[in-house]
């Protein structure tokens, strides 16, 4: 072959090589461009960046109903999944915002697998012209101190209603005997009964009310526990003694608790008188202590009538009794267990309950320890007593 035809067939290989290139790289760019994603409205980093420290549960939606941006608590409330806002109500709301631009604020129920539904507050606003920003606030806790609070006040009125006419009914029927001494004096010791009731009635209400705070105590003072049982034992001895039931002490004897006298003493002696109250007859109820890890445990064991265990959550609220149609019988104002429980939360301990319907209950009540210089955190002194 001559070298003119070697060159001319070089020169149209080469020419077939660069279209073959020039058509590779066409087809590539344009695979390129075809494959880009499109692109999300960007959420403003300040705004990202708000979102990222808000308690409330945040969410951004586009215009094309895709989750942006989600906070933490929106995800563990149940509002988002995924790219997707799960509530049809919130969805709805965001539409309706999307439409006018108008700021919209309502209530909601959220519906869980399993529990209660949640009480949401959520406020829907437009975020720019293209995003939609939801935020909810659960305000469960907030209904149900409003429930507490508004049974709390209703109760007190029944509670001191029932005394209050028990004595204005009895003070008429003095009068309507006083010529017969026998029922005047029946009627003045059902006088003296109801004072009483209203009494303490009134007296543990004020000690609620300075509890409720559960403000620690500014200046713990060591309390002996001995003395602090044996005042409980001793306050329940006739209610024990009516019923022939034997209250017996057990455990560690020479523990100090740091504390409020007062306030660890009403503490002691409710968790005992209730369980006197709540005892069957001829049973027996055991307070122990035992000291471990710088607190103090004080249990008091009843072979009563127990709590349901769908009840048990319930039982600290004020007022509240597990069987109702007793409290009359059992003389019980409903706030013994509430005042047990804010007296361990002023100070710094906590209160705990095992129970079995039928079988009895056993209530804990923690407190931190307090040791005396030079001696022994846990003394090896066990006491026992029993009285009836």
């Amino acid at each position: 072959m001559d070298p003119t035809t070697q060159a001319f067939l070089a020169a149209i290989l080469g020419a077939v090589v660069a279209g073959g290139a020039m058509l590779a790289w066409h087809i590539s760019d344009r695979q390129q461009q075809s494959a880009a994603p499109v692109e999300l409205p960007v959420v403003p980093p300040e705004v990202a960046t708000v979102l990222s420290v808000l308690r409330s549960s945040a969410v951004i939606v586009d215009d094309s109903d895709t989750v942006v941006k989600a906070s933490a608590p929106a995800y563990a409330l149940g509002l988002v999944r995924g790219t997707a806002l799960l509530n049809e109500e919130l969805d709805d709301l965001v539409h309706q915002v999307r439409r006018d631009g108008q700021i919209r604020e309502t209530e909601l129920l959220l519906a869980r697998p399993s529990g209660p539904p949640r009480h949401v507050t959520a406020r829907v606003a437009p975020l720019g012209s293209r995003l939609v920003l939801v935020l909810v606030e659960d305000r469960t806790r907030e209904r149900r101190v409003e429930a507490v609070r508004r049974d709390f006040v209703a109760n007190v009125s029944h509670e001191l209603k029932t005394p209050v006419g028990a004595i204005k009914l009895l003070a008429e029927a003095v009068c309507d005997a006083s010529d017969d001494p026998e029922a005047v004096e029946r009627f003045a010791s059902r006088m003296s009964l109801e004072s009483d009731r209203l009494t303490g009635l009134v007296q543990q209400i004020i000690e609620l009310s300075r509890l409720q705070a559960d403000d620690p105590l500014e200046m713990p003072d060591p309390v002996d526990l001995d003395d602090i049982i044996a005042m409980a034992v001793d306050t329940s001895a006739i209610d024990a003694g009516s019923k022939n039931i034997q209250v017996v002490t057990s455990g560690t004897s020479g523990l100090e608790v740091f504390g409020n006298h007062e306030q660890v003493s009403a503490a002691v002696s409710n968790l005992v008188s209730n369980a006197v109250s709540y005892s069957r007859p001829d049973s027996t109820v055991l307070v122990t202590t035992k000291a471990e890890d710088g607190v103090v445990d004080i249990s008091v064991v009843d072979q009563g009538i127990g709590i349901p265990s769908n009840e048990i959550d319930r039982i600290f609220e004020r007022f509240y009794r597990v069987d109702p149609a007793r409290h009359r019988s059992t003389g019980g104002t409903g706030l013994g267990l509430s005042i047990v429980k804010h007296v361990a939360a002023t100070h710094g301990g906590d209160i705990r309950v095992w129970s079995v319907e039928g079988q009895g209950s056993t209530f804990t009540l923690t407190l931190p320890q307090h040791v005396p210089s030079g001696a022994d955190a846990s003394p090896e002194h066990p006491h026992r007593e029993v009285l009836k």
